[in-house]
């Protein structure tokens, strides 16, 4: 079964976010009222498993490995099977 997966990646709330906060202050540059900016990353990934619930497992593995740092990040998924 072939699985196309959303993983979402963002720090957690009072960590600094240097990158959100540059962009703010240059979006107010130009005019825009804006209070804050948070960047998160998104990665879109295809995976071949048996069903669903193995689907879950791996992303979690693979968030808990590489795509997330648990002490500063959280993270969410979705994932949608491909005919």
């Amino acid at each position: 079964m072939l699985c196309r997966a959303r993983v979402e990646v963002k720090l957690k709330p009072r960590h600094s976010d240097p990158e959100g906060e540059t962009t703010a202050i240059s979006l107010r540059e130009l005019g825009y009222k804006v209070k804050d900016v948070s960047v998160s990353k998104m990665y879109t990934l295809s995976l071949e498993v048996g069903s669903q619930k193995e689907a879950e497992v791996k992303l979690e593995e693979i968030c808990m490995k590489l795509l997330a740092n648990p002490t500063k990040d959280d993270y969410s998924y979705q994932v949608e099977s491909v005919k």
